[in-house]
């Protein structure tokens, strides 16, 4: 999206931005796995491997808590990003193993004013995490609120 300042305007339906990449260690896995969601196959490798994943496996959560890291990386933190009244869908689709190197593409589905706050846009969204082979481990959906540029001559 380049090194220019992103407002609600900037966005336009049908855009693509790729995030990444982002290589997913063992000791990554784990640390999350032991505060957050400490089930076996996310902590125990000999666990994991007589589980339906086979290996070690980062947790569905760690898998939403990259995709945020991923996406603040690539454009976020240089935007006007006003958070997310929340998300419509997330779904896992693949396990995420240790040494997995995983990218983002978000794409802009379609965007809108706010009827209620004009100085807000409201940009909905699809994400789509693949792994090193471009397999698709991860899609979520939701809608992304955004500062205008145009906000001073509207709250003029």
């Amino acid at each position: 999206m380049g090194d220019s300042y992103l407002y609600w305007e900037d966005f336009t339906p049908g855009m693509c931005v790729t995030c990444g990449p982002k290589k997913v260690t063992r000791e990554e896995i784990i640390e999350f796995s032991s505060q957050f969601d400490p089930q076996p196959m996310h902590l125990d490798e000999e666990a994991a491997k007589e589980s339906v994943f086979g290996a070690l496996a980062a947790s569905g959560w760690h898998s939403c808590a990259i995709l945020m890291s991923m996406l603040c990386e690539g454009y976020l933190l240089n935007s006007s990003s006003m958070g997310a009244p929340g998300v419509d869908e997330v779904k896992w689709l693949m396990p995420i193993h240790a040494n997995d190197t995983l990218m983002v593409k978000v794409t802009v589905l379609e965007t809108r004013s706010s009827a209620s706050r004009p100085t807000m846009g409201l940009t909905r969204m699809n994400y789509e995490m693949t792994n090193q082979n471009n397999d698709v481990v991860m899609t979520m959906h939701n809608t992304a609120m955004f500062g205008r540029r145009t906000s001073k001559d509207i709250s003029s």
